[in-house]
């Protein structure tokens, strides 16, 4: 839909630092749609590419499923080691990452780390996949300038969504495509589902048109940084002996790593008895030493369900048993949603 994608340029333009006209716009259902895309056009069976270890499980399944060897690549409190990727997959044709906001760890790419893949890019004639999905909600500041607009070579695809920032039932994403690409995205994207719904596009093209999508993004900052310092203040009350926690200024969720060498898929199993639903955080590495934590999301329910959730997550703990064993607890009343 033309309208959406004249919108949506002009707003990654200004907010995101994107360098990008409508026309280098392909329209999504979210950005697997828009990942599944990049693999098709990019990559041939056997090739390799770069994910970040530990990093978003459905990437590195779609990689999977292409036949595409996926190499896992660690990451610090700079983000991806671009050292250590070019040591484990010298030849890969896409790394795929998560700049802003590092699924599930949450720090930052340093700018002399995206300084150094962009290098790494031009000089290997590979391709950068930058996935965007939350940029928008930063509780301090305004929101970080995307690694594409970094970018003087035309080697990323940057991708996004409305699918977290405004509703997940919305079903659009979109990736900004280099021109070289352009031909290639848009024959697939035509292939995979040649006539997307326009109806949808129409409702966040008329949002944005009319000024609404500022104002709303303001307003559920604002919710979501309450909802954080809440959530991180009843874990502090109540389970400080058992979780260390990194309270990020942007996402839409915090990390809890546990203390006294508790497992953390065991943990997740003992909270589901409480009718908590958390992630455990180990399943997600691949390669690199997993630590033991949980993914607790402060979004998408009401404030009031907070510390109850909490104090049953809390209990949870103590339905562990010295092997990793969960004994059976009695199950709550409510059931309370605590996953990002």
């Amino acid at each position: 839909m033309p309208e959406l994608r004249r919108t949506l340029s002009d707003y990654l333009q200004v907010a995101r630092a994107v360098r990008c006209e409508p026309d280098q716009i392909v329209i999504t259902a979210g950005t697997q749609q828009a990942v599944d895309l990049a693999i098709r056009v990019l990559l041939e069976p056997g090739d390799e590419a770069w994910v970040e270890d530990p990093g978003y499980p459905m990437t590195r399944a779609a990689l999977l499923a292409a036949d595409v060897r996926a190499r896992a690549v660690p990451v610090d409190g700079q983000g991806l080691d671009v050292t250590a990727g070019r040591r484990a997959a010298p030849k890969a044709r896409v790394a795929f990452v998560t700049p802003s906001n590092q699924y599930p760890l949450g720090m930052v790419l340093s700018m002399p780390r995206r300084l150094e893949l962009l290098a790494w890019a031009r000089a290997a004639g590979a391709w950068i996949v930058e996935d965007d999905f939350d940029s928008e909600f930063r509780y301090a500041g305004r929101p970080l300038a995307s690694l594409q607009g970094l970018d003087d070579g035309e080697r990323v695809i940057y991708t996004g969504t409305f699918n977290k920032v405004l509703f997940p039932g919305l079903r659009i994403g979109f990736a900004v495509v280099p021109r070289p690409l352009l031909r290639a995205f848009v024959t697939a994207r035509y292939l995979a589902d040649r006539h997307p719904p326009s109806l949808t596009q129409a409702v966040p093209a008329e949002f944005m048109s009319q000024g609404h999508f500022t104002a709303h993004l303001r307003r559920m900052r604002q919710l979501y940084r309450d909802q954080r310092d809440r959530l991180a203040l009843e874990l502090e009350r109540r389970a400080d002996a058992d979780v260390a926690l990194d309270v990020p200024d942007h996402g839409m969720h915090i990390v809890a790593y546990l203390r006294h060498g508790r497992p953390d898929v065991a943990v997740e199993r003992a909270a589901a008895t409480r009718d908590v639903v958390v992630r455990a955080i180990s399943p997600l590495y691949t390669v690199a030493p997993p630590r033991s934590g949980l993914l607790l999301g402060f979004t998408g329910f009401a404030p009031d369900t907070i510390a109850p959730a909490v104090a049953r997550l809390a209990a949870s703990f103590g339905d562990i048993g010295r092997r990793g064993e969960v004994r059976l607890a009695s199950r709550a009343r409510r059931s309370v949603k605590a996953e990002p």
